[in-house]
């Protein structure tokens, strides 16, 4: 029996598209080794034939790799340059000098705050007369001889003043003994006093003054006692041995 209504062809947009098969396991793995063999081969064509070893071809073929890749390429830092050496060393520069003024004729402290001023303070004063006293009250004293002398003197050098008391006369020559040491040779105290002497002598010397005016007196203070003679004689080899001197009070002539 016949439809009484016409029949018509079904419309293809309407017409639901058959499902999709999944994909087979098998062609998933075929699929992965297939994109394996092509990375492989792209590596392949961008190393060096053969192993060398080099460092170089081993940075290209990494920098090659990460170009194709599209991995980012680490940035590169500079060489180091090799530290360069002076080609002079140095030079140590030459102790400052400094002017020192002529301080000959003034008073032991003005003296002193002159060459202060000037920048010199290692400063040492003593008798010029040889008697050997201390300058207690440097105000009571004058200078008679200065060394170094005036003129361009290193800041850092010692000044040493010969003085005698305001009311004396400068002697024409400085009387302060010079020093001796054991080993070598005793200077001549003739005419100078205990006490210059003795600081003029290793602190370990002994010393003996013996009055020789006959009156047998003790020789307390040694500044006032003068040396009539010595023994060992000046200019002798001294190594220690006890010295003697022979002796009378500074204003009194030596039998």
């Amino acid at each position: 029996m016949s439809s009484p209504y016409p029949q018509r062809d079904p419309d293809p947009q309407l017409t639901p598209a058959p499902p999709k098969k999944p994909m087979g396991k098998g062609k998933k793995i075929a699929m992965g080794v297939g994109g394996g063999v092509v990375l492989l081969i792209v590596i392949g064509s961008l190393s060096p034939k053969g192993d060398d070893g080099k460092d170089d071809n081993k940075a290209e073929t990494a920098k090659s790799v990460r170009t194709a890749t599209g991995l980012p390429t680490p940035a590169t830092t500079p060489s180091a340059q090799p530290a360069t050496k002076p080609d002079k060393q140095p030079t140590l520069a030459a102790p400052a000098a400094n002017p020192l003024p002529d301080l000959i004729g003034i008073g032991l402290q003005s003296a002193q705050d002159q060459a202060q001023a000037a920048g010199f303070y290692n400063l040492a004063s003593h008798d010029a007369t040889g008697q050997g006293r201390y300058q207690v009250l440097d105000r009571n004293w004058k200078v008679c001889f200065q060394t170094p002398r005036a003129g361009q003197v290193p800041s850092g050098a010692k000044i040493e003043f010969g003085a005698v008391k305001t009311d004396e006369s400068c002697p024409s020559t400085d009387l302060n003994p010079a020093g001796a040491e054991t080993g070598g040779s005793l200077p001549d105290f003739t005419g100078k006093s205990v006490q210059a002497a003795r600081r003029a002598l290793d602190t370990s010397a002994s010393i003996t003054a013996e009055d020789v005016s006959g009156r047998d007196r003790a020789v307390l203070m040694e500044s006032h006692w003068k040396i009539c003679s010595q023994t060992p004689a000046a200019a002798s080899r001294w190594n220690g041995q006890p010295i003697t001197f022979k002796v009378v009070k500074t204003a009194e002539n030596c039998p």
